[in-house]
């Protein structure tokens, strides 16, 4: 796919005319839009001008004709000329530098413009001789917090976020399907288990022609280079770059393969480990018995019922207990997509959203939602256009109207992404919460408090009773921000005491909690909501992620809120 590189290089242009003051900061913002527009499309834009043109393109919101003509150029030249010209001008890696807290676009060039800094590792050297405390605007402090968001970009080892690397794997498993070569093909690995980042992918195929296979995956749009092809494994690098691992395999050693290709090494050393206590021996090709002769392999469910245990969810092999609860046949029912009847933390135009009001709920109408709940910033979010407390209350009115419009088709709720304050307090007053159907509150200002500052802000605002939902509650960006700090017994104890509702934050650069906080909070009774933060339709198609984390979790219908109908719902958020 051609989203994210084209994405990347559209935030970049961006950046550079950022540069240049106000005179090019419309040119910027149409710039940044359309990044974000082709950065969440599930659909790959080179399809969509191969299939309709420049005009299709056009129809994407905020897609002019000269942008449309600069996705044109990169999908059938590799480049966009004007990126190019600009980075004659400013050559930085804006790309990596800005994903450094701490750091945003003026701040790199400021840094490049004093140290001659251009990537990271100037960055790294510019640190290690503490050059940067003498820059007017940074001094030690800023050196020292720079210095730990490039620990943290190092730290991260260059993984993909799964909300960039699925949407590719499936559109190669579809074209693999449309060849006619492969009679089955599906995808593998940390991309299967739904892991928030994946370092490759890994494609599995069933085919009888298998030379044909390999010279058809390794010919795809979306091949780099070639890394070794051979008749039943190539390994190519996509033009995304990540690396693929296409595989041809047996029919009768497909399940095995399958299996032995998504679980975690530590959940198939216990299988293999299993197996040899039964008398047989597993690996990728099947179970074998002591005779040598396969028993199981074609099917994945037989592979595991062949060892004496209940088929295991791929979310859920990570060794965290799962074969003790699969040979126990207690494994919980995990939640799905189809469970899911609404949508809570949804943005507008009314502060940082792409699309209106009637969009956004016409979106959760065509999901087949019950209902949907919007949520706009408040004041303290500036930068978002965040609104005060009369402008809430003409929003409630609009929504008020909204709702007679839609009739029956769909619930529409009140609410906003309110948020808790240094001290603990909320961004608005009471009488403005008060008219809210549910109260979603999240931090975002004031991050880099001690763990107990920022444990004692929350718990208070938890105590206020005016807090139904807490968003993103670590505050993290994957790959970018590490998050706050907190003391999560105590917070996921005064969670269960206060009623208040965790938030699993579908977006993929969040998804926040992640699986092991899922873990951790469970223990403590707390519910949770599944909520896509969409600022644009397309957003919302993003719940399947927080599907994804929340089966990570181990989370059952049950547990998720807005798996509930809307009277379950407001019982559990109406406390």
């Amino acid at each position: 796919m051609y989203n994210s590189k084209i994405s990347e290089l559209f935030n970049e242009i961006a950046d550079m005319l950022d540069l240049e003051g106000d005179a090019r900061s419309f040119e910027a913002r149409a710039y940044r839009k359309a990044a974000l527009v082709i950065g969440s499309l599930q659909e790959d834009v080179g399809d969509i001008l191969k299939n309709k043109g420049i005009d299709g393109l056009t129809e994407l919101p905020g897609v002019g004709k000269t942008l449309a003509e600069r996705i044109k150029e990169y999908v059938e030249t590799g480049k966009i000329k004007k990126y190019e010209d600009l980075k004659k001008q400013y050559p930085i890696d804006f790309d990596s530098l800005t994903k450094i807290q701490g750091l945003g676009a003026k701040r790199v060039f400021k840094l490049y413009k004093a140290l001659g800094v251009k990537n990271v590792d100037d960055l790294r050297k510019a640190l290690e001789n503490h050059k940067i405390r003498g820059i007017e605007g940074f001094g030690e402090k800023s050196e020292e917090e720079i210095k730990k968001g490039l620990d943290f970009f190092f730290s991260t080892g260059g993984r993909m976020l799964i909300g960039t690397a699925l949407p590719e794997a499936e559109s190669i498993v579809r074209k693999i399907e449309a060849s006619g070569l492969a009679q089955k093909v599906t995808i593998a690995g940390s991309t299967r288990r739904m892991r928030e980042t994946v370092g490759d992918l890994d494609i599995l195929i069933v085919s009888s022609k298998s030379d044909k296979m390999m010279d058809f995956v390794a010919g795809l749009d979306e091949v780099e280079n070639i890394v070794v092809k051979g008749p039943t494994k190539t390994t190519v690098m996509l033009k995304i770059g990540l690396t693929c691992d296409f595989r041809v395999v047996e029919k009768e050693s497909f399940g095995s393969a399958l299996q032995y290709f998504t679980g975690n090494k530590e959940h198939n050393v216990q299988l293999r480990q299993i197996a040899i206590k039964q008398g047989y021996k597993l690996n990728e090709y099947g179970i074998f018995d002591k005779a040598d002769r396969r028993v199981a392999g074609s099917d994945e469910k037989e592979v595991y019922a062949k060892l004496g245990m209940d088929y295991i969810e791929p979310e859920m092999r990570e060794a965290r207990g799962e074969i003790e609860l699969a040979q126990q046949h207690r494994l919980p029912k995990l939640v799905t997509i189809n469970d899911i009847r609404g949508d809570l933390h949804v943005h507008t135009t009314h502060t940082d959203g792409l699309n209106t009001l009637d969009e956004m709920v016409q979106k959760a109408v065509s999901l087949g939602y019950d209902y949907v709940g919007i949520s706009d910033h408040t004041k303290s979010e500036y930068v978002a256009g965040g609104m005060n407390d009369k402008q809430f209350v003409s929003y409630f009115k609009e929504i008020d109207e909204l709702q007679k419009r839609v009739g029956d088709s769909i619930k529409v709720l009140k609410s906003g992404e309110i948020d808790i304050l240094k001290d603990g307090s909320l961004d608005l007053s009471n009488k403005t919460l008060e008219m809210m159907d549910y109260r979603l509150c999240a931090v975002h200002t004031n991050i880099n408090m001690s763990k107990e500052q920022m444990t004692n802000r929350i718990i208070k605002a938890f105590e206020s009773g005016y807090v139904d939902i807490l968003a993103h509650p670590t505050d993290r960006l994957i790959n970018e921000r590490a998050g706050i700090q907190l003391d999560f017994d105590r917070l996921f104890q005064s969670a269960a005491d206060n009623g208040v509702v965790l938030e699993i934050n579908a977006s993929p650069g969040r998804l926040d909690l992640n699986d092991e906080l899922i873990l951790k909070a469970s223990q403590y009774k707390v519910k949770f909501i599944i909520g896509t933060d969409s600022h644009k339709v397309e957003h919302m198609d993003f719940m399947r992620y927080g599907i994804g984390m929340a089966r990570r979790g181990w989370l059952e219908k049950k547990d998720i809120i807005n798996a509930g109908d809307i009277k379950s719902l407001l019982k559990a958020l109406n406390r």
